[in-house]
């Protein structure tokens, strides 16, 4: 490998690191020499970004298509309020290449599928999933074994983050750790701790710049559970599955998690709602929500639905929303158990309005 010299402005700009044994000036080469791919400009991509950045990581690509919402503030701290509705991984460039001029920041504009991740991960040494959805980490992980590449993963859930290195050094996988997606809903559906997706972020930076610099124990083959209410780190091992080293092409996460559950767009309910066609809309969210944005229809909370029954037709068509798709797609198992049919769940909730 080819080690790029150090000018003696990052001489001085990365002095804390040099004068560590464990870093020194070759450690801190290596930084600047490699090419690290985040994926997720969000809660866990922020603190992550910011930190790789000032530690003189040389090449960072971000790939996100989303972009700031005023809900993610709180805990998306690379962000503004004049910022809010700009694409979140442009953003994320123009602030970390002020942050450090040395480095390059390829902002990726567009949205992870199976067509185009092996792609987009090829010039890079190590992958970072900062995403917040079983979809993309199922994904992250079979092109990280395709092409062989390690990655670092993060999630969070409420007051609790985990964190893992995969595919490291021959080691186990994301399917070794979790063979199948579980059903557990995103931030936007249950809420996080602001500060807890920069203290996961901050360690998921840790683990990568260990990779890089050669130093230290990976968290491969061990998952960190962090419990911010407690204050109590636990570690515990998973093992290799061989079959799961065998991937040989990507499939997108609906291919392997399929539902008969229809559903349509925001466009396409939009079109609905100006023709003038006749069905009952509900939102299962919570009232504070609904306040703070709503597109009309009926109020029924998700664990308030069961007692209000009454509320919802039984021959119209039933258009089941909420802030992302997850809480919806509950009430509509919910609802079809209690014999109601003609039920649709709005896809991606409001994200897309």
């Amino acid at each position: 490998m080819q080690i790029t010299m150090l000018n003696p402005h990052e001489l001085k700009r990365y002095n804390r690191h040099i004068i560590l044994p464990e870093i020194g000036l070759e450690g801190q080469q290596k930084l600047k020499h490699a090419k690290v791919l985040v994926v997720g400009a969000g809660g866990l991509g922020c603190p992550l970004l910011q930190y790789l950045a000032a530690a003189g990581v040389g090449t960072i690509g971000v790939v996100d298509s989303d972009t700031v919402d005023e809900s993610n503030l709180h805990r998306q701290i690379l962000y503004s309020s004049n910022e809010v509705g700009k694409n979140k991984a442009d953003i994320a460039a123009k602030k970390l290449s002020e942050l450090n001029s040395f480095i390059k920041i390829i902002p990726m504009v567009s949205y992870l599928n199976s067509e185009n991740a092996l792609q987009l991960f090829s010039d890079f040494e190590i992958i970072i999933d900062g995403s917040d959805n079983f979809a993309t980490r199922y994904l992250v992980s079979d092109a990280c074994v395709i092409l062989n590449k390690p990655f670092v993963s993060g999630s969070i859930y409420k007051f609790q983050g985990q964190i893992s290195v995969f595919n490291y050094n021959d080691g186990p996988t994301y399917r070794c750790l979790y063979p199948e997606p579980g059903d557990i809903p995103n931030c936007a559906e249950v809420g996080v701790l602001g500060v807890l997706p920069g203290i996961v972020g901050c360690l998921m930076a840790n683990e990568t710049i260990k990779m890089i610099i050669g130093n230290g124990e990976v968290l491969s083959g061990k998952l960190l559970v962090f419990d911010s209410l407690t204050m109590q780190f636990n570690t515990f091992g998973f093992s290799t599955v061989a079959e799961n080293k065998n991937i040989k092409t990507l499939s997108d996460y609906d291919f392997f998690c399929e539902s008969e559950m229809k559903e349509i767009t925001a466009d396409e309910l939009k079109m609905k709602i100006q023709s003038g066609e006749k069905f009952q809309l509900i939102d299962v969210r919570e009232l504070h929500e609904y306040e703070i944005k709503n597109i009309g229809g009926v109020l029924i909370p998700l664990n308030e639905l069961e007692n209000n029954l009454d509320k919802i037709s039984t021959t119209l068509p039933l258009i089941i929303h909420c802030q992302s798709g997850m809480r919806s797609k509950k009430a509509i198992e919910l609802l079809k158990q209690k014999g109601f049919k003609n039920l649709v769940n709005l896809k991606n909730g409001l994200k897309d309005f």
